[in-house]
């Protein structure tokens, strides 16, 4: 219904198209530029899929695939949502110049650190906690597996070489906006949250791995519950190229590690990925609702392959960075 939704709402939107003299358009606030020049600028040959609807980049190191009226695409095999969708007009795509800047650029052409820079520590965030019992699947309680997955984490993430501390470390309720100060006050380099998801009810079919970074200002996020329609900056967007650098390396180890569901990088103003002053991630790591997937959560073998698999995409990103 979402992607029907936007859909919609950007074929209404032609009706306040202006075009510039560069070629760029102004569709809703935002400037798009044409994929095809796009393209060009960074060596990708472009071809139309299927003409009008969908369209493939390709060069020497990475593949996308871009759909009109659509916010999902493809990098390289993994899922990612743009900000705003694709468009077409007088016969071309044009991407949102925002999504250029924010969403394939950081992940084509990851940040660097300075020459000596290295990182060192990470915040493990288990979700929920205490009087917190986030989502439930009969007796199974979230804040249990996600305190359960971030001690298998940090276990491993030890014999990596690299120091972890977490916002907990029992079961106990921690408030939202204190779990980023507990990490900025211990000087960690990165915050990763961890959490399980959970379908509405009649929906159990619904499986998979989402991994969120912060929505950047201007921009309308992926999950916008409880936001209300502030789009305004927040501290963690410092960062945003970075988290969402960091998001893309969890979602690509977990999907092709685990061959779960890919429902792709995601963004949103979560609390905990507001007030974060190092990059920051949220991973839902799975859905507790459904009938094959929650069983395997709950035992320890699966959550051993996680842990694993987030240790995997936090070493990519280290190797990247530095």
């Amino acid at each position: 219904m979402l992607l029907f939704a936007l859909a919609s709402e950007w074929r209404l939107a032609g009706a306040q198209i202006s075009a510039h003299t560069s070629g760029m358009l102004r569709i809703g606030g935002q400037d798009y530029i044409p994929v095809a020049d796009w393209a060009g600028v960074h060596n990708f040959d472009l071809r139309w899929v299927k003409r009008e609807e969908s369209l493939q980049l390709t060069n020497r190191s990475a593949r996308l695939l871009l759909a009109v009226d659509h916010r999902e695409t493809q990098i390289n095999g993994i899922e990612v949502w743009l900000l705003f969708p694709v468009v077409l007009h007088n016969g071309g795509a044009y991407l949102a110049q925002l999504d250029a800047q924010m969403t394939l650029q950081p992940i084509l052409s990851p940040p660097r650190n300075r020459p000596g820079v290295k990182l060192k520590r990470v915040c493990l965030d288990p979700g929920h906690g205490g009087k917190d019992p986030g989502n439930r699947a009969g007796s199974n309680e979230e804040k249990k597996y996600t305190l359960l997955l971030a001690h298998e984490v940090r276990s491993q993430l030890t014999r990596a070489g690299l120091k972890v501390t977490m916002t907990r470390s029992t079961d106990t309720f921690i408030e939202l906006p204190t779990r980023p100060e507990i990490a900025r006050r211990r000087a960690s380099d990165l915050f990763v949250s961890l959490h399980f998801n959970s379908a509405e009810s009649g929906r159990d079919g619904v499986q998979g791995v989402e991994v969120y970074c912060l929505t950047p200002a201007g921009a309308n996020s992926t999950n916008s519950r409880g936001e209300g329609g502030d789009t305004g900056s927040c501290p963690g967007n410092r960062c945003n190229d970075r988290n969402l650098f960091l998001a893309y390396q969890l979602q690509k180890s977990l999907t092709r590690s685990l061959g779960v569901e890919d429902r792709g990088v995601r963004r949103a103003r979560f609390a905990v990925l507001r007030d974060a002053v190092m990059p920051a991630t949220l991973v839902e790591a799975g859905f507790m609702s459904h009938p094959t997937e929650g069983p395997k959560i709950f035992t320890a073998q699966y959550r051993q392959k996680l842990a694993r698999a987030i240790v995997d995409g936090l070493l990519a990103y280290k190797r990247a960075v530095e």
